[in-house]
């Protein structure tokens, strides 16, 4: 049998770090970063006798994204303890939610392999508490434990097994990282591992009813791993399959440098943490009138500024898709059309140079660094004529190189557009000198040939000679 002849199955639990200003159960700094062990106290330290308090304001922005969502919000819930061992959990267990979580009962909708939608549904989302973190020494051996994240809020997200490529899975984190950073509830930078996914798969013959075993692989923070480690992990369950074997329930390591994954352990059931309620924590009791306030307030979601793009300003469903899809990228179009006056020309560059520099570097949006301010300035001197489109493509590579003044940048750089008659008359006189068979295609009426000559005058000027002006010289001196 090949792998045409199996379905993979995708579960996908992803943790998002809560943009609180303090912890989950104490006041002590979220902020990245920082010296080990300084954004520390007895709570989150789990000195004896500390004792938690649970962080309001973790509570809205779960109900935040529950409602953004399509989630049910439980008015009655609870926080209890997950325990396990672990040497960046200092009590020993993880304030959690097992059976009684804030939200449950949600989704979101995704377009497929074939560009269809359909409805990825969110079994739970529930709050908890980030553990800490080990630094391991390559070379002295040992490793170092950092509390700093321990205590650190976080909402966990877990889909229904509904996914079935590795496509529909990046999907599907995309349009959920999209929708948190677009009710503010999460940063969601990925390079932080602030948004980060449990990826759970298993595959089974097409037409089964029933699961296969699943394995699952842990703490993934990119999509291109994510996509390459769905692809690896299936492709081998299908190989032990067919060679008569069988799959074991394990939680496995993805290494991103050989393209394989590797055995860490047997994968626990929920019977394996023995959860109880946290006796320590009260239980969570919302009112009708709480949930409908934050419901009334939600942000814009990408959904509706997707709607909004395509009917005010005009823009087509694919360009409103891209650009909605990332709040940082939809921010920059809109503040950058703002101040120069043109959105089409600020979608242009955004969908096509940038994006594609964005891949080339496996950077997110969010990463640009250059401000919306800079990059209507370029599209001003666009307009204005002082740079030709050619010579923008290099100011968009400098910008994300040496982001500055875009003015600054082609008065160094020597870039400015030549729009001088009689400079630009001297190069149309040598290309048309240089191409005779140009010139003769055009007289037998090929009018592409004009085209080539542009192109040619182009690369003589380095880019900097006005196009317009070029092609309506070449035009007039080839009709004389």
């Amino acid at each position: 049998m090949s792998r045409e002849d199996y379905e993979i199955v995708i579960g996908l639990e992803v943790h998002a770090e809560l943009s609180t200003k303090t912890k989950i159960f104490c006041s002590c700094p979220t902020e990245f970063g920082g010296k080990p062990n300084t954004h520390t106290c007895p709570v989150c330290m789990a000195m004896p006798g500390a004792l938690p308090v649970l962080n309001e304001k973790v509570v809205e922005y779960a109900v935040k994204a529950g409602l953004a969502t399509n989630c049910e919000i439980e008015k009655n819930s609870k926080n209890d303890r997950k325990n396990y061992f672990y040497p960046d959990l200092p009590k020993s267990y993880q304030i959690s939610q097992f059976d009684m979580p804030l939200c449950k009962n949600g989704y979101i909708e995704i377009e497929d392999e074939n560009g269809e939608k359909k409805k990825i549904g969110i079994t739970r989302i529930h709050i908890e508490e980030d553990a800490g973190k080990l630094n391991h020494n390559e070379f002295g051996g040992g490793s170092l434990v950092d509390l700093n994240r321990a205590g650190v809020p976080l909402i966990e997200t877990v889909s229904e097994p509904d996914i079935r490529s590795s496509k529909e899975a990046e999907n599907y984190l995309r349009k959920l990282k999209s929708i948190y950073e677009y009710i503010e509830v999460s940063d969601c930078k990925m390079q932080e591992g602030s948004f980060r996914a449990d990826v759970n798969v298993s595959v089974r013959k097409k037409g089964a009813s029933e699961f296969g075993t699943r394995t699952e692989m842990k703490n993934m923070s990119s999509f291109r791993s994510i996509v390459r480690a769905i692809e690896y992990e299936a492709d081998r369950q299908i190989d032990v399959i067919e060679d008569g074997g069988k799959i074991e329930q394990e939680t496995l390591r993805w290494d991103d440098v050989s393209g394989r994954t590797f055995s860490m352990r047997d994968k626990e059931d929920a019977q394996d943490y023995r959860y109880f309620p946290d006796p320590d924590l009260v239980a969570i009791k919302l009112s009708e009138e709480y949930i409908e306030n934050i419901k009334n307030n939600l942000p814009e979601l990408p959904e509706s500024r997707k709607v909004r793009y395509m009917s005010e300003l005009g823009l087509s469903e694919k360009d409103s898709n891209l650009l909605t899809a990332s709040k940082h990228l939809s921010n920059m179009f809109e503040e950058a059309s703002k101040i120069c006056g043109n959105h089409k020309l600020v979608a242009n560059w955004l969908l096509s140079d940038i994006s594609r520099i964005l891949n080339e570097k496996e950077i997110e949006a969010d990463q640009i660094p250059f401000t919306a301010e800079q990059l209507a300035k370029m599209i001003t001197l666009i307009e204005k004529g002082t740079i030709s489109s050619a010579i923008a493509k290099k100011v968009v590579e400098e910008l994300f190189e040496n982001p500055k003044d875009p003015e600054e940048i082609i008065k160094e750089k020597g870039w400015i557009q030549i729009s001088d008659e009689g400079a630009i008359k001297e190069v149309v006189q040598k290309i048309i000198e240089a191409n005779p068979q140009s010139v003769a295609d055009f007289k037998a009426g090929k009018d592409k040939a004009v085209g080539f000559l542009v192109g040619q005058a182009m690369k003589e000027t380095k880019g900097k000679a006005n196009p317009q002006m070029l092609n309506k010289m070449f035009i007039e001196e080839l009709k004389k």
